[in-house]
């Protein structure tokens, strides 16, 4: 059976056939989607004239509704393949950007926004789900640390590019940005169009396989729904144990502008310069350091915990730095330290855990594991900023310890679980033994 990659000389990992067109497209999208996001509000109500409150209320409803169809885009990518929904999604969002200057009408608007929306919700699944459909073994983990770094570089050139776009022509300026990212969009899809998937050898399920996520060549597609999924305890626990996570990424952007404005009574330009040491460094060594963790061998449930084990030391320092509120020339170089820390966290997780989640998964109901997956980072989302606000107005140092206990919990569960997880979801590339000649002979299911 044909299988569409090939080996790098140089580093000796599969390559994905299209792998540079998938990584150009999505730098290309993250450069349009980092030239609205950091003015959303203000973005939609220059493009669209309606006033900032009728366009927040669009935007929280419109987004809620997109949480519930994300469901629906696993079960779609189950049918008809992730390349072919990514394709879709792609459209829908270069489609509703070139229309958003014609929405200038309250329903008009909220249509567009819709349909935008549950794109835009749905985009993390499908492109995780891609990511599983064109590689296998280490290169899934080198993909997710290449499209993390460039989704930052992407981002931070949008939002320079948008900064530049606003100084020419004022706020009319806008309008040329959303039509730049429709184009950036319907680019990103076509060069996405070009990747290939990988087909899967036909492999039968040793002995004492775990759980039905061991299970995946025994499921025909779209046969039994969500309900492999609730029955799959070991994913659910994964899924969990993210959740404990994802609200470590959440600190960063929710809860460190409030404590340094509040608690350390901090300049907030620290906040900007906060963001920017997280984005330089996500997208100047985040491939470096997956790669560093990669090649150590580490299985991925490991250095995932070893990515939340740097979260809570961060968030430790956030509570010790919160206590002796140094001087300003302290506290500057304390909280340099710990946000490198936190990134480091970041980049040494969310390679390993992404590719452990897509591998975890049953290929037949790749889709639908996965919408289940990320939802734990949208709930995060969703329960951060009231849960952080609440517990800062109580004691600063309190939410910390509340994300140190969180990560804490995370890496636990993370080594508990390798045990029940399929061999090849915890390790990048197979675990090998040798039979009683001498051969080796792969391992293709926990033990």
């Amino acid at each position: 059976m044909a299988v569409f990659m090939r080996k790098s000389a140089a580093s000796g990992e599969a390559k994905v056939a299209g792998e540079r067109s998938l990584l150009l497209g999505i730098g290309i999208s993250s450069v349009g989607i980092g030239m609205y996001i950091p003015f959303s509000l203000v973005f939609f109500h220059h493009v669209t004239g309606l006033s900032l409150t009728v366009v927040g209320l669009v935007m929280t409803v419109t987004g809620l509704a997109g949480l519930a169809f994300m469901p629906l885009a696993g079960t779609a990518v189950d049918r008809f393949g992730a390349k072919r929904v990514n394709l879709v999604l792609y459209g829908i969002r270069a489609l509703g950007f070139a229309l958003y200057p014609f929405a200038g009408s309250l329903p008009a608007f909220a249509a567009v926004a819709l349909v935008t929306a549950l794109a835009d919700r749905s985009f993390g699944v499908v492109q995780q789900s891609l990511i599983g459909e064109v590689a296998r073994g280490a290169a899934r983990d080198r993909l997710q640390a290449s499209t993390r770094a460039l989704q930052n570089a992407g981002m931070g050139a949008g939002a320079l590019l948008v900064s530049g776009v606003l100084a020419l022509w004022g706020t009319g300026g806008f309008t040329y940005t959303a039509w730049g990212n429709s184009l950036a969009f319907a680019l990103a899809g076509l060069l996405v169009g070009r990747v290939r998937a990988v087909r899967a050898a036909r492999v039968v399920p040793t002995a004492g396989a775990a759980g039905p996520a061991g299970q995946a060549g025994a499921t025909a597609a779209g046969s039994v729904g969500y309900r492999t999924v609730l029955r799959d305890r070991p994913f659910l626990g994964l899924t969990a144990a993210n959740f404990l996570t994802a609200l470590g990424y959440c600190a960063l952007s929710v809860l460190f502008p409030l404590y340094l404005s509040t608690w350390l009574a901090a300049p907030d330009s620290l906040t900007g310069a906060a963001f920017t040491v997280n984005t330089v460094l996500c997208a100047g060594i985040g491939v470096l350091i997956a790669g560093r963790v990669r090649r150590s061998g580490a299985r991925r449930t490991r250095s995932a915990a070893l990515g939340a084990l740097l979260f809570a030391t961060a968030f430790v320092g956030q509570i010790v730095l919160g206590t002796l509120r140094p001087g300003r020339t302290a506290t500057l170089i304390a909280l340099l330290v710990i946000v490198i820390v936190y990134t480091l966290g970041e980049l040494v997780h969310s390679p390993s855990g992404g590719a452990l989640s897509v591998s975890a998964a049953p290929e037949a109901v790749r889709g639908r594991y996965l919408a289940t997956y990320q939802l734990s980072y949208s709930l995060a989302g969703a329960l951060a900023p009231s849960l952080f606000t609440a517990l800062l107005a109580v004691d600063g140092r309190l939410p910390w310890a509340v994300l140190a206990v969180a990560a804490l919990g995370a890496a636990l569960a993370l080594l508990r679980l390798e045990r029940h997880l399929p061999a090849e979801a915890v390790h990048a590339e197979p675990p090998v033994v040798r039979d009683a000649a001498g051969r080796p002979v792969p391992v293709t299911a926990a033990v």
